[in-house]
């Protein structure tokens, strides 16, 4: 049976459609619309309720030692009060999941991974501790929103005293207050915007939620969706798990180099992503633009010259570039940024190009 976030209430209120997603039931848009939604995050800012995600606690003497084991990023020297996005691998270079790590203190760090593999981690995450080490999922303790967009700074200042907010990207504070609220706030996302994800009690989450609401009014704050989340993600080529990657799709294939340590002395999967790299990936992701008329999505074959070289893992019609796009997973020799190739949708084939990812970046 799937589960409600605490918000469940609130989010029928506020006229939200709800679909099941990741074994809970989420708002996927509400009454404004995924376009509307989209671009107010991409302008002002929207809202969003990712309380489905889950926590574990990682903590021990030999935490860093066992996180630098578990995930394929490096841990060593992450000060505290920092985060660390990685990807964690099993034997084969499979990609068991994509997460972010905070470090709270030494020895003490708070693990946030996707809701439909929480179950799945955790028992990975056990299955191979090493030294002494807890691991102790925390998920149904805690509340997470998403405040997104130019102007959530603007917002979350008006309810969060200045020592609250965090400065710097992938920075957090643990000890924050919201209204006098305890809290934990980091400046992250998934949207390719500014913005904040906040980590409440999970019985506060409604209180949260509506303080921000009312104090993002004059600024156009909105709640928002899964579709709108999805479309924003994708604009911001940002890889999602079960499409850009999966237990067979390495984090290499899925371009996810810059996560990947391969200079640290061991990881779970190094061997196999030694290997594959030795040997050339067979597969790369890419970004597709249309260029005819059609819209992407996932799971569309791929052709270059005629000949099937890939096939796409996420697609749609992006809002605020106004066009239809989609990430693939193409044949390496095929792969060239700015060639022609075609996407077959419902029997049709749609023309488009290669390009680079992500398809938005902000300015700074």
């Amino acid at each position: 049976m799937d589960r409600k976030t605490p918000l469940y209430d609130e989010h029928v209120k506020c006229g939200g459609t709800i679909v099941p997603f990741g074994g809970f039931l989420l708002p996927v848009q509400y009454e404004t619309g995924i376009k509307q939604e989209h671009m107010a995050t991409r302008t002002a800012c929207g809202l969003f309720d990712v309380s489905h995600m889950g926590e574990i606690l990682v903590q021990g003497p030999d935490a860093e030692k066992y996180l630098n084991h578990l995930l394929t990023n490096d841990y060593t020297g992450l000060k505290d009060n920092h985060a660390r996005y990685s990807p964690m691998c099993n034997e084969h270079g499979g990609t068991v999941d994509d997460l972010i790590v905070y470090r709270k203190a030494e020895g003490d760090y708070f693990v946030v991974v996707n809701a439909a593999n929480r179950e799945k981690d955790f028992a990975w995450m056990k299955d191979h501790v090493i030294g002494d080490v807890t691991v102790t999922d925390v998920g149904d303790e805690w509340g997470q929103l998403a405040l997104q967009g130019p102007k959530a700074e603007t917002i979350l200042s008006k309810v969060a005293p200045a020592e609250s907010i965090p400065a710097g990207y992938y920075t957090c504070v643990f000890d924050a207050t919201l209204e006098g609220m305890p809290c934990m706030i980091s400046r992250t996302g998934y949207t390719g915007e500014d913005g904040f994800e906040i980590y409440m009690p999970a019985d506060k989450a409604v209180d949260f939620w509506n303080i921000l609401l009312e104090a993002g009014k004059e600024e156009g704050l909105i709640p928002c969706g899964l579709g709108a989340r999805d479309t924003l993600r994708l604009e911001a080529g940002m890889p999602l798990y079960g499409h850009e990657m999966n237990d067979e799709i390495s984090p290499k294939v899925a371009a996810l180099s810059f996560a990947i340590k391969m200079d640290k002395p061991e990881f779970i999967g190094k061997e196999a992503i030694a290997k594959e790299i030795e040997e050339g990936l067979k597969i790369r992701r890419v970004g597709i633009k249309v260029t005819g008329r059609g819209i992407l999505r996932e799971e569309c074959k791929v052709y270059r010259d005629g000949e099937e070289i890939g096939i796409t893992t996420s697609g749609t019609y992006l809002p605020y570039l106004q066009g239809s796009y989609a990430m693939a997973l193409v044949k390496s020799e095929a792969r060239e940024i700015g060639a022609p190739c075609e996407v077959e949708v419902r029997g049709r084939r749609i023309a488009c190009e290669m390009c680079k990812v992500p398809f938005y970046k902000r300015e700074k």
